[in-house]
């Protein structure tokens, strides 16, 4: 039973009711997007037409300096990648060694005042490379030397307070070209301070060693340079730090490179020879190579190692 019967809103020809289209938003707004000729009015346009022709230049520049940068990439880093150090000519890495009597020609001209090294060092980690360069450096120039003792430490061996030997200060200070002075403290690794007044710290025993070094002024070409130092990285972070099975890589590394040399880098001593040999004495290894064995003789023929000797005992 209906409560309320309604006749249709539509009425088709047979009196039922016709399908209505009903909307499917409830406004309609016009399209936003260009059409085709729209489109083609905006090429048209002289701001947007340069601004694509800019656009197009840049990525050709950023294509031809990309081809450039590759091409310098072949020409100078393959070649070093490629590099068999044995297959050069061993003539030429032969270390050009220059004797200087002055360090004016190093670090230029000075005014007047003693040049002055000073290193902190721990007494629990004696760093035996630096005075052993103490002693090459002593070789070569008038050196005031003196070791003190930092309030934070206690108990400093007497064979540490004479580690740069016993020296002779009855003289002047203007009568020396270079102060070394070596402080005993509580430091977790080597610092040094040269021209206290305008130069920051040097830290860890191979920077230290690198500028000591240096002050030899002993020249060398760029191969037997990274040479060298790629020795020193070896000494220090791996005979010195390193695992017992790195420090048997080391030693044979070392006994390959002294069976075709007298030293580990070319015919004289450097400062690759200086850090191993303080670093190898102090990894207490207990028996060496042939060749190793023979150049650990050589080293300690030598004066500078004199006093890392005493130390050692």
């Amino acid at each position: 039973m209906e409560m309320y019967k309604l006749n249709p809103y539509h009425l088709d020809d047979d009196g039922g009711g016709v399908d209505l289209d009903l909307p499917t938003c409830m406004y309609k707004l016009p399209n936003v997007h260009r059409g085709a000729a729209d489109a083609q009015d905006a090429d048209e346009c002289p701001a947007l037409h340069n601004l694509e022709s800019r656009q197009t230049e840049i990525l050709k520049r950023l294509y031809e300096l990309k081809a450039v940068v590759d091409g310098l990439s072949k020409t100078v880093l393959t070649p070093d990648a490629d590099l068999d150090v044995t297959e050069i000519n061993h003539t030429c890495l032969i270390p050009t060694i220059h004797t200087v009597a002055n360090l004016d020609s190093i670090l230029g001209k000075s005014s007047g005042v003693l040049r002055d090294i000073v290193i902190n060092a721990s007494p629990s980690e004696v760093p035996l490379s630096l005075l052993a360069l103490h002693g090459l450096l002593c070789e070569q120039y008038k050196v005031l030397s003196s070791v003190h003792v930092h309030s934070s430490v206690q108990n400093v061996p007497s064979k540490l307070w004479n580690c740069l030997g016993e020296g002779n200060h009855c003289r002047s200070r203007r009568e020396y070209q270079l102060g070394f002075t070596l402080v005993w403290k509580d430091v977790h690794k080597p610092q040094m301070k040269f021209s206290i007044q305008n130069m920051c710290s040097i830290e860890g025993e191979g920077n230290i060693a690198r500028f000591l070094f240096a002050l030899l002024g002993r020249g060398y070409d760029a191969v037997t340079s990274t040479q060298i130092d790629n020795w020193v990285d070896v000494a220090i972070f791996q005979m010195r730090k390193g695992s017992n099975k790195e420090k048997a890589a080391v030693l044979r590394s070392l006994n390959s490179a002294l069976g075709k040399n007298p030293w580990v880098v070319g015919v004289d001593l450097t400062l690759a020879d200086v850090v191993l040999y303080c670093a190898l004495r102090q990894a207490e290894i207990a028996s060496f190579p042939a060749n190793v064995q023979r150049w650990v003789k050589s080293c300690e023929n030598l004066a500078c190692f004199n006093l890392a000797l005493k130390l050692l005992k």
